[in-house]
């Protein structure tokens, strides 16, 4: 009897110390899916970009506000206002809370400071002069790509010469768009940059050089630099993707990305009007970003036509015809809508925001040029979303005038108030969008909503033939859809399986899209201010020794961080 009661008693105490730490478990899952709130030390000085506030004749523009600030903490934004009372209640609130929700950054903060035995730039052995070419999205991927290049052989860095010959027709010079100043100070420590090639070497014989895309450290150290003996000047006929995106030393890695995020801000004036635009467009509430890539180039570019009358998709066809640096002239446009290469249009716009439940007092922010076919083409979005903005809108004729006509410019602002708006939903994977996503990411991991447009492309067609009806069933799908589209941490997605050559390279995810792991690193101060926060929740509300409770959320605490925040 006696050892039978022994037994019990062990088996009761089993069962309740069992008991106990499900009872701890439970509580510690209900508060990471019901608490948002971190406790984040200081960050390191590395994890600060901002720029200084300019003021403008009528306005001081807050540094608070500056689309170059520190990364926002995930989960702390205010509820969305929006412009009209929205019915529902409760729900609608939580619903719209989850709207804008942020995606967590899992403790990655920027990490671009040089390492110890980074040293400063070495005697330079001649001048890199550079043509950057494309829209502003690709030169200022060039500029910072040229940056890293001049570094690698030793070279003097000309301030590059902009694009004037494109689309385009821009006639701006790099101080027009970029902090020319700053620019130069900023990477003092890495490559020396001046204005102007030295007059003795105006006349001097130049190499001009088409350098191979996506070369590595190998060919720019060896092929290139060996041009010095005979050059002292070398001419870089074209700036786009002339860097490998991978397998670079990790200090030229760094160095791109404190050329992109911290050196090439733009000039003064486009900074101080962005800003401007953005504490206009925040007087709406939370707002969407739209990258609504349905411009004239664009759909000359890619041949989409779909929505389009046989008119516009000649009209089209003969502006893609007659760009000479088109190399693709014969496309199939039903084929490239299909396979999810063209831009969504308008109309699809809005179904797609509709399906993922944005109401429609949503405030949208249309960054972008003229669209094509005017205001006819857009009046689908604005039935369903009529406070549809953009900057000439927000600003009067005489603010936008110094812009006018300079289409970097006007898309420097477009690229400022994408940066800082709440989601940016971009409808095509094109230079812009892939900038914009990739700053975002840089600082913090800001919501991106990037939409499955082959995917879309299949649902849009099933409703415009019958066979779907727009409502719940639509809207889950496309929900589940783009779950894990919103722009959470994640490592650079190499080249596709199978593919050589160049086209490997071209299916790898470009580096300023995505700068982790490059110039993003993980945060054990914000780990372990987790730890403390889970700990002293579990003090609160569970009954148990102290040194037990802290050895449950230490042993929990990788778990904890990865699996249980995910959305």
């Amino acid at each position: 009897m006696p050892l039978l009661s022994k037994r019990r008693c062990r088996t009761l105490l089993f069962l309740r110390r069992l008991l106990t730490c499900a009872i701890a478990a439970i509580t510690l899952m209900a508060l990471l899916s019901s608490v948002h709130v971190h406790e984040v030390p200081n960050l390191p000085s590395d994890a600060s970009y901002k720029l200084p506030a300019h003021e403008t004749g009528h306005q001081k523009l807050s540094r608070e506000r500056s689309w170059m600030k520190e990364f926002t903490r995930p989960q702390m934004l205010k509820a969305p206002v929006t412009a009209h009372k929205l019915g529902g209640g409760a729900n609608t609130s939580l619903n719209l809370d989850k709207l804008w929700k942020q995606p967590p950054n899992r403790d990655y903060v920027p990490c671009i400071k040089p390492s110890s035995s980074y040293k400063s730039p070495p005697e330079s052995r001649g001048y890199l002069l550079v043509h950057a070419n494309g829209g502003l999205n690709q030169m200022r991927a060039g500029i910072c790509d040229m940056v890293a290049i001049a570094r690698l052989i030793n070279a003097t860095l000309v301030i590059p010469e902009l694009d004037k010959r494109s689309f385009w027709q821009d006639s701006s010079n790099f101080s027009d768009v970029f902090d020319e100043s700053h620019f130069i100070n900023s990477l003092a420590g890495d490559v020396t940059i001046i204005k102007k090639l030295p007059k003795e070497l105006a006349n001097a014989t130049k190499a001009v050089k088409h350098f191979r895309s996506w070369s590595g450290v190998d060919y720019y150290e060896q092929e290139i630099a060996s041009m010095w003996e005979e050059y002292k000047v070398i001419r870089a006929a074209k700036s786009d993707s002339r860097l490998a995106n991978n397998n670079l030393p990790p200090d030229i890695q760094k160095l791109r990305c404190r050329a992109c995020y911290e050196a090439l801000r733009f000039a003064p004036q486009i900074e101080s009007m962005g800003k401007l635009l953005v504490e206009r467009m925040r007087s709406y509430g939370h707002y969407i970003a739209l990258h609504l890539r349905f411009e004239k180039d664009m759909l000359a570019f890619s041949g989409c036509t779909h929505d389009l009358s046989p008119e516009e998709a000649e009209e089209l066809k003969t502006i893609r015809e007659n760009m000479t640096w088109w190399k693709i002239k014969d496309i199939d446009p039903v084929e490239q809508r299909t396979k999810g290469y063209c831009p969504l249009t308008p109309k699809e716009v809005g179904l797609f925001l509709s399906t993922l439940g944005f109401p429609s007092s949503t405030p949208v922010y249309v960054a972008a040029g003229e669209i094509y076919g005017g205001e006819s083409r857009m009046a689908d979005l604005k039935i369903r979303y009529p406070i549809i903005m953009n900057k000439e809108k927000l600003a009067s004729v005489e603010e936008l005038e110094p812009f006018n006509y300079h289409a970097s410019q006007m898309a420097a602002l477009d690229y400022i108030v994408s940066v800082e708006s709440d989601i940016f939903i971009p409808t095509y994977s094109g230079n812009m969008a892939k900038a914009v996503e990739g700053h975002r990411r840089f600082l913090g991991h800001r919501k991106t909503i990037s939409p499955d447009r082959k995917a879309l492309v299949r649902l849009f067609d099933k409703i415009n033939g019958g066979t779907m009806k727009e409502g719940k069933n639509l809207s889950n799908r496309v929900v589940d859809i783009h779950r894990g589209r919103q722009g959470s941490p994640r490592k650079r997605k190499g080249p596709l399986t199978g593919t050589k050559g160049t086209d490997r390279f071209r299916s790898e995810e470009a580096f300023y899209v995505n700068p982790l792991p490059d110039c993003l690193c993980f945060s054990p101060h914000l780990t372990k201010a987790r730890v403390r926060w889970f700990r002293s929740c579990i003090f609160r509300h569970v009954a148990g020794k102290r040194c037990r409770w802290c050895f449950f959320t230490v042993r929990l605490r990788n778990q904890v961080v990865v699996d249980i925040e995910v959305d």
